[in-house]
């Protein structure tokens, strides 16, 4: 066990992601390659070998303090160190050192921008703006991100905040839908009528027996189209993020 403890001393705390989980007590850590733990949980990377920076199970990973025996049996009623770890690791809280954090926060910070870019457009000229004056606008709102959301729901919120605020003109730009009702459907006539409320910029297409309409609604509006089709109508999206025209 000495033996194993040496090696400890030469992790690199800017190279390591630590995962750690609390049981019986007592903290556990494995050390990590970074961006791995994510690889493994999702089935990509299977090698315990290659998202290891070391086959061991720490008490304290930064002191090099390995966990005995008698930890892992009391906390894990095991002393098999690659079961211990494989539990750590898929349901641990992945610590970040500092320069992993920021790199982590830039990624989600510019994911975030180019969603948002994608989603919403100037109401005046019906354009996208680009991320950098989006990060402006966030920036005078003192939005702060963070690494533990992901960034299509931190999208969203500062989606809401930069439409409440209007530090600079902005709007979510619109949805290209398509329904198709069958009108033997009962209470079909009232489902359309509901229809041409919502869809705007429609384009009907009428037979015998089925009723299409394709056009643009307000993204708000998705959930209760959903509902509203709900076993009566079939809804396909065709465009998540419409630039209307300007003529």
């Amino acid at each position: 066990m000495a033996v194993i403890n040496q090696p400890s001393g030469q992790i690199k705390l800017t190279n390591v992601s630590m995962v750690r989980l609390k049981k019986a007590k007592k903290r556990f850590e494995v050390a990590c390659y970074q961006n791995k733990v994510q690889d493994y949980r999702n089935g990509v990377e299977k090698d315990l070998d290659e998202v290891l920076q070391i086959n061991q199970v720490f008490l304290n990973v930064s002191k090099g303090q390995v966990a005995s025996k008698e930890d892992l049996q009391k906390a894990f009623q095991t002393t098999d160190v690659d079961a211990v770890i494989k539990e750590i690791i898929s349901k641990g809280e992945i610590q970040l050192s500092e320069k992993e954090r920021q790199l982590q926060l830039n990624k989600i910070n510019n994911e975030m921008l180019t969603i948002i870019s994608a989603k919403c457009i100037n109401p005046n000229s019906k354009k996208r703006y680009p991320p950098t004056m989006i990060h402006k606008a966030l920036l005078e709102l003192k939005f702060n991100v963070v690494v533990n959301k992901p960034a299509k729901l931190q999208a969203l919120e500062a989606i809401k905040l930069l439409v409440s605020k209007q530090i600079i003109p902005i709007v979510r730009s619109k949805m290209k839908i398509k329904v198709d009702v069958s009108l033997k459907t009962q209470g079909s006539t009232e489902l359309i009528e509901q229809l041409n409320n919502i869809i705007k910029s429609a384009d009907v297409n009428k037979s015998e027996t089925s009723y299409s309409i394709v056009g643009l609604i307000d993204p708000v509006a998705y959930r209760e189209l959903v509902n509203m089709c709900n076993g009566k109508a079939t809804l396909q999206v065709l465009d998540m993020a419409v630039i209307e025209d300007t003529k």
